[in-house]
Order: structure tokens, then C-alpha cells, then sequence
């Protein structure tokens, strides 16, 4: 058998070593002939594409595609061979991109020859769109860019072709930036209009990378006209039911890219009346997988932050309904027959749930009774609670987005919720899951933590506390603002043992770094969590019996640093709750310090906090408590009084009262 396979690769590569020799000929004529026949003899067939890769033939076909005594027909032959190289496998362009082959190609588009330069740019195409060739590649020298500008103008199929690469390297906001600074959109707009559909696809599909997320490619393209007609309506026309779908959905991402970026109103009749019903019928299940992807995930971004865009879409075409289908029929009624095609759905219908989930989390994002809506669809939590320990690390992404969207009703909460015990999936995804996970499914875990929700209980018995004391040392902000926030919310009016567990995981030493962290948001939850820990008078003395001293040192530090009002606000309303306990009072009237900022305060230029201030003096005198003679006494003579008459003269009805 070895015998066998060794003469059979020997035939084949003896048939190719023919091909690849006929490059090395001394006669120029012989050599273009070699070329053109090796252009029909790898056309298709991948496995002579591999064999004269490997005899070397790529490094010859660059020699004779840069040698200035090679005729312009022999140069264009070479780049045709070397672009169906690259058609073949992913690693047919690992060789290429490894001989060098994109500067000798950039190189060739500075021949006077437009047959050579479309021959050149082609094989750029192919090799550009493949999903191993860096995109940076394209950027490094940067005259590079302003020559395809300049191209442009030569034929249909300079003007395809450059679309293309554009489009495909085109990612993220420096990319933009580059092809915005050198022209794009000036250069590329008449083409929207062009006689051939491919080019107005490819100009298309340029305008909807660059737009996407970019304010700045947004708002020029709004002002933009070809032929007396404004960039959006052109858009527009290309939406209608007559275009071919991957132009209707293209057009629809480039309207959808400029109203996020504000450049279009959300209540313009071209999204609502346009834009919307177009994407929303890309998710009917006679669409193809992509189309259904494509259109959900696209809607799901249009309507994500505003409230009426959400509620149209959630009576359009019964779209709720529509969305059940992707969790049961990947492939369209169309592919049905195609085996191929049902086989790809199949492997693919991972990314069909994930766009699910995803417009789901988006139309339930405000809106009560959608929410209600979504959740009464067929085995909607079932699907949810699936989803989140999927394999594909997308899926569970989605799933969680989903349920932190829903989890913002009180209603759900103290239903579907409870019936479906989501709260155990949602710890487990807790427990090993990367950041993007993890922040969706700890705000999701704040919501579950509300005093009312019927899931509290058992969740802190599964070990939360811990679990949120270790998200607030997370490197990562929004994990420390919502391990921090969860507790606030566990230690709302919680009992006394559950309070010793926060302070014990949590740590004298972490509770200052918190105090202390550069984030308002990070420190004005932490003041939260110590305000709800000191409430009820009990709780509030017991805190104090073992936490006091250090309590009052962050209450000094943080009423003489450098911070906003609010958080000054939430730190005298602390130590009001600490005036109010029975013990808890006197390591407020043994601190002349602190006594002193009170006082302070009472004569602050803001009124919240002088407000705020007066609860503490006020807790501190109560008649009826006992030691309040001795107390009002040394508040007398630290002239707290005065300061009190003068305030009962302010024009603030609020303070007057006080």
C-alpha cells in the first residue's frame, strides 16, 4: 500500500514538476505558455494548487510577476495564477502571505496597465478576505491607502475589488479613521449609483463597516448626495422588498449604524416605517440562516436604548412568536431540500439562539409588558436556562443578557423566576465564566438580591456572600461596582447574622480599599452597603461594638477628602444611623473631631448637606434617651444652638423644619 501511495504522489508531482520547470525556460514565450497552462490546470482543483505550492511555483511567479523585462501579458497572467492559488485553501494564502506576495502585488498596481492592475487587485481581493491574512497589512505604508483611492476611478473592476478590500479590512475605529481621513466616503458615494449591481453592493457593504459604532462617518454621511439625492434616501430605496436581500439588509445596517450615532432621528420615518419592518422581516423563517442572524442582531442593536422603537418591533409581524422558530427550525423552508445546506443550518444553529437571545434582551429592556410577553412565548425560561450552559461561549453570553433584561421586572421576578429556580444556572455561570459573562450575570445576580424577590433566600444559602466578597477585588470595574452593589442589596434590611457575614467576607482591610477606590460609583455603593448594615438600633450597636473604630476612621477620612456632594451626603447619612444606635452614640461624642465636621457641615453652602448634618444632631438629643441631658450640654457649648437659631432663619422650608 506505501508502495502504491508513493507512486501515485510521484505521477502527480512529476505532472506538476512539469508545470513548475516550464517557468525556469529561457524563452519568454515558452514561459507564458507554461503560465497559461497552469492557469487551466489548477482552475478547481485544489489538490494541484497544493502540489505546486509545494514544488516552489509561488516564489518563481512572483519573480516573473516583478521583473520589469517580463511582458505586461506574462505579469497578468502570473497575478491570474497567483490569485487562484489563493482561492484554494487557508493555507494556500498562509504560503503565499509567507513568499511576500501582497507588496509585490501592491507594487504592481503602479504599472500604467489596467488589465495588470485589476489582475493585481484581484488576487489582493482574495487574498484579503480570507480569514488569515492580518488586516494590518494593508495600513503599513500609507501611500498605499491614497493610490486605491486614486484607482477608483479606472474601471468596474478596480472600483469592486477595492470596495471589497476595504470592507474587509475595515476594523474597528482606526481603520475608519484612516479610510474616513483619506476620502472614503467623497470617493466611494457616486458608486451607490453605479450600472453594476456588484459595485453598488461592494460601496455599500463599505459604508456599513465604516459607519458601524462611528459617530463621525455617521454624521457626514447624512449630508452627503449623490445626484441630488441625500445619502439616506438612497439607502432607503435600496431597502425595498424588490432589492436583492443582501442589499436590503446592508442598507438597512448602514441606516441602523447612523441612528445609534444620532445622526438620524429614532422617530424618522425611515427607521420606523423603513428600516425596522425591513429587519424584522429578515427574521421570518424563509430567510436563510445568516439573512435570520443578520437581521435579529442588527434589529436587536437599532431598538437597544430606546423604548418606542422596542415597543413597534414587539407588535411587528408578531415578531416574539417569530423568534421562537430559531430555537426549533435552523434551516429556512427554502433549504429544506438541500442536503448541503441543512447540514451547514445545523452546525450553525448555535448563532440563530444567540441572535435570539440577543433582540429578546433588547425588546424586554424597558417595556413591562413585552417582557411579559417574552417570557409567556413557548418554554421561553426553559430556553433561557438551556442557553446559559451552552458550549459556545456566545450562546451563554446572550442567555445571560436575556435574563438580566428580564430580570428588571418585579413581576418576573416573583414568578417565572421562582418557578424556573433560574437562580441555580445563573450561580453556576458565576463560578468560572470570563469577564463578559461575569458582569452581565453579577447585574443579573443584583436584581435576583432585591429585598423582594423570592430567590434571595436561596441563593445566599448557596454561598453568594463569598462569592460577591471576590467580584469586588476583581481588577475589573464593572465586576467591583456590582459585587459591591449586590451586597447593598443583600444587607437591606437583612438580619443580624447575615450582616456579620458580609463584614467577616468581606474584610476590614477590603472595606477601606473600596472607601478608597478612584471610582465614585464603586465608593457610593460601598457607602450604601454600610448604611444599610447600620440600620435597627441592635444591629447598628453590635456593628459598632466591633467595627466602630475603624467605621469612624473611613467617615473622617472621607468628610475631609476631595469628593462630590453626594457622596459627603451618604457619609453623614452614616453617621446619623450611627447616632441613632444606643452604644453606637457615644463613639460619635467622644470624637471631637467628628463633632466638629458635624458642625461644619450645619453651615455648609449646600442645603442636602446641611440637612444631613442636623438628622445626626438630631439623633444625638432625643429627651427620652438616656445620657441626652450631658449630650445636649456639650452640643450647647460647642455652639450648636446659635448655629440653629441662624438656620431657622433660612428662606429653605426644609432647613426651617429641621
Amino acid at each position: 500500500f506505501e508502495k502504491m501511495l508513493f507512486f501515485s504522489l510521484q505521477e502527480v508531482t512529476a505532472s506538476s514538476r512539469h508545470y513548475v520547470d516550464r517557468l525556469f525556460d529561457l524563452d519568454p514565450q515558452k514561459v507564458l505558455q507554461g503560465v497559461i497552462d497552469m492557469k487551466n490546470a489548477v482552475i478547481g482543483n485544489n489538490k494541484q494548487k497544493a502540489n505546486l505550492i509545494v514544488l516552489g511555483a509561488v516564489p518563481r511567479l512572483l519573480y516573473l510577476l516583478q521583473q520589469e523585462s517580463s511582458s505586461t501579458e506574462l505579469r497578468t497572467e502570473c497575478a491570474v495564477v497567483l490569485g487562484s492559488l489563493a482561492m484554494g485553501t487557508e493555507n494556500n494564502v498562509k504560503s503565499l502571505l509567507d513568499c511576500h506576495i501582497i507588496p509585490a502585488l501592491l507594487q504592481g498596481l503602479l504599472s500604467p496597465d489596467l488589465k495588470f492592475i485589476e489582475a493585481c487587485l484581484r488576487c489582493l481581493r482574495t487574498i484579503f478576505i480570507s480569514p488569515v491574512t492580518p488586516e494590518d497589512l494593508l495600513y503599513t505604508d500609507a501611500t498605499v491607502i491614497s493610490h486605491l483611492m486614486a484607482l477608483l476611478s479606472r474601471s468596474r473592476y478596480t472600483q469592486e475589488y477595492i470596495c471589497q478590500i476595504f470592507s474587509h479590512c475595515c476594523k474597528g475605529p482606526d481603520h475608519q479613521t484612516i479610510l474616513f481621513n483619506h476620502g472614503a466616503v467623497q470617493n466611494i458615494a457616486h458608486l451607490l449609483v453605479s450600472t453594476s449591481y456588484k459595485v453598488r453592493m461592494q460601496a455599500l457593504k463599505c459604508f456599513s463597516v465604516l459607519a458601524f459604532e462611528n459617530p463621525q462617518v455617521s454624521m457626514t454621511l447624512v449630508n452627503v448626495s449623490v445626484d441630488g439625492e441625500l445619502l439616506p434616501q438612497i439607502f432607503v430605496k435600496m431597502l425595498q422588498r424588490d432589492k436583492p436581500i443582501e442589499m436590503q439588509l446592508t442598507s438597512a445596517k448602514c441606516l441602523t449604524s447612523m441612528c445609534r450615532a444620532g445622526a438620524i432621528r429614532t422617530d424618522d420615518s425611515c427607521i420606523v416605517l423603513k428600516t425596522l419592518p425591513c429587519l424584522v422581516r429578515m427574521c421570518s423563517k424563509e430567510r436563510l440562516l445568516e439573512e435570520r442572524v443578520e437581521g435579529a442582531e442588527t434589529l436587536a442593536y437599532l431598538i437597544e436604548t430606546d423604548v418606542e422603537l422596542q415597543r413597534i418591533a414587539s407588535i411587528t409581524d408578531h415578531l416574539i412568536v417569530m423568534l421562537a422558530d430559531y430555537f426549533k427550525y435552523p434551516s429556512s423552508v427554502s433549504a429544506i431540500t438541500d442536503i448541503k445546506r441543512l447540514d451547514h443550518d445545523l452546525k450553525h444553529a448555535h448563532e440563530l439562539r444567540q441572535a435570539a437571545f440577543k433582540l429578546y434582551a433588547s425588546l424586554g429592556a424597558n417595556d413591562e409588558d413585552i417582557r411579559k410577553k417574552i417570557i409567556e412565548t413557548e418554554n421561553m425560561m426553559d430556553r433561557i436556562v438551556n442557553g446559559l450552559s451552552e458550549s459556545s461561549i456566545k450562546v451563554r453570553l446572550a442567555a445571560v443578557r436575556c435574563l438580566h433584561s428580564l430580570s428588571r421586572s418585579v413581576q418576573q421576578l416573583r414568578t417565572s423566576f421562582q418557578d424556573h429556580a433560574v437562580w441555580k444556572p445563573l450561580m453556576k455561570v458565576l463560578q468560572n465564566a470570563p469577564n463578559e459573562i461575569l458582569v452581565v450575570a453579577s447585574s443579573t445576580l443584583c436584581n435576583l438580591l432585591l429585598e423582594f424577590s423570592p430567590s434571595k433566600e436561596p441563593i445566599l444559602e448557596s454561598g453568594a456572600i463569598e462569592l460577591l466578597c471576590s467580584l469586588t477585588q476583581s481588577e475589573n470595574l464593572a465586576l467591583r461596582v456590582n459585587g459591591i452593589w449586590a451586597l447593598m442589596n443583600v444587607a437591606f434590611q437583612a438580619e443580624q447574622k447575615i450582616k456579620s457575614d458580609i463584614l467577616r467576607g468581606l474584610s476590614t482591610e477590603q472595606l477601606f480599599q473600596l472607601l478608597s477606590d478612584s471610582d465614585v460609583n464603586v465608593l457610593m455603593k460601598t457607602l450604601g452597603l454600610l448604611r444599610n448594615l447600620l440600620s435597627t438600633r441592635p444591629h447598628i450597636d453590635h456593628i459598632m461594638s466591633t467595627h466602630g473604630k475603624q467605621i469612624m476612621q473611613a467617615v473622617t477620612l472621607i468628610l475631609e477628602g476631595e469628593h462630590n456632594i453626594e457622596v459627603k451626603e451618604q457619609t453623614l447619612c452614616i453617621l446619623a444611623n450611627i447616632a441613632d444606635g444606643t452604644t453606637a452614640k457615644e463613639l460619635i461624642m467622644t470624637n471631637d473631631d467628628i463633632l466638629q465636621k458635624i458642625k461644619y457641615y450645619m453651615s455648609h453652602s449646600n442645603a442636602k448637606l446641611q440637612l444631613a448634618a442636623m438628622f445626626c444632631i438630631s439623633n444625638l438629643i432625643w429627651n427620652e434617651e438616656e445620657g441626652s441631658q450631658e449630650r445636649q450640654d456639650k452640643l450647647r457649648d460647642m455652639g450648636i444652638v446659635d448655629i440653629l437659631h441662624k438656620l431657622s432663619q433660612s428662606s429653605d422650608p426644609n432647613l426651617c423644619d429641621k
